[in-house]
């Protein structure tokens, strides 16, 4: 099943969309949300799962042709959001373009920070910033919303609570996160508003991209116009979703539409590039002594688009210009 939210008001209106993109219909009386969709799941699942397939079929009454333009994240705002960083080539590369090794621990829990959920950017907002001095980046990663998902839950049943996935793209403040990690507190300034992709996709639609652990398929990043990675997404990380949601459900058990990331992708051999420019500067500052490609400015535009291996495209893609804020 796919679904998507229509601009309307904070949450947007819930639409049910077709298989290839091309149509959709409101969910109505089922859910006039996604959020009272995760609410209600068990209960409305297999009424907008009907209603997708009559979709598919051509026999949806009031269905319309799909303006991608007029959607919003699929979950505007959420009440917890939830990111790591899970693939191990990603943290060493930064770590050792500052001289530094992967920590003792790092093979024990996954690397995990809470962001911003009170509101995503839909997939073509413009990502509007006061300054291009804070060393803006993108970074691509897909996110997992869970139901509800109990205190203490094990690794091996976490993954039964992920009721969709969504691309993700996690927007990073390279001037000022250095100096909040320092400080010991953790992100927060270096941190700001997320965007998500258009689709929100069930995880019995991926087929055999999902396999109960990780989502596989190729992420394509470009930077400039240019393609900047295509990365396999499956591989190259020893903790899944299922570790993800079980560490932080420890200590705190989640609400419905809650988002866990697994961080920025990044596979093992770098020749297929990188899914955010600081890998690529610290790629660079590694094999050369000095990063020379320049991060986000003014005008630059990023792409962020997941597909399956026959090449469809999986959640539709994010393409953002970076833009100076205006009150």
């Amino acid at each position: 099943m796919k679904l998507a939210s229509r601009k309307s008001g904070r949450d947007g209106v819930l639409l049910v969309v077709s298989r290839d993109l091309s149509q959709a219909v409101e969910a109505g009386p089922i859910a006039p949300t996604l959020q009272a969709a995760l609410d209600n799941w068990e209960s409305v699942e297999r009424a907008l799962n009907e209603q997708y397939q009559a979709l598919n079929q051509g026999l949806a009454e009031g269905a319309f042709a799909l303006d991608f333009d007029e959607l919003a994240a699929p979950l505007p705002r959420s009440y917890q959001y939830l990111d790591g960083a899970c693939y191990l080539s990603h943290i060493r590369r930064n770590r050792q373009a500052r001289g530094e090794t992967l920590p003792d621990d790092v093979l024990q829990a996954p690397l995990v920070y809470q962001g911003i959920s009170h509101g995503f950017m839909a997939w073509n907002d413009p990502i509007e910033l006061p300054s291009e001095d804070l060393g803006i980046d993108f970074e691509a990663e897909i996110a997992a919303i869970t139901g509800d998902v109990p205190l203490g839950v094990s690794t091996d049943d976490a993954t039964s609570y992920v009721r969709l996935f969504v691309l993700l793209n996690d927007v990073s403040l390279r001037a000022l996160i250095p100096a909040e990690l320092k400080r010991t507190f953790g992100f927060l300034t270096g941190k700001p508003a997320s965007s998500l992709g258009p689709i929100a996709v069930t995880p019995d639609e991926l087929g055999d991209l999902w396999d109960g652990k990780l989502v596989s398929g190729k992420m394509r990043c470009w930077v400039r116009g240019d393609l900047f990675g295509d990365i396999e997404t499956g591989i190259d990380t020893p903790f899944h979703y299922g570790h993800m949601i079980a560490h932080v459900a420890k200590t705190r058990a989640f609400e419905p539409g809650t988002l866990v990331g697994l961080g920025t992708v990044s596979n093992e051999d770098d020749s297929v590039g990188c899914g955010c420019i600081g890998e690529f500067r610290a790629l660079e500052t590694i094999k050369t002594g000095q990063a020379t490609t320049p991060l986000l400015k003014f005008g630059d535009r990023v792409r962020i688009e997941h597909f399956d291996h026959a090449g469809h495209s999986i959640f539709g893609a994010i393409d953002q210009v970076v833009a100076p804020y205006k009150r």
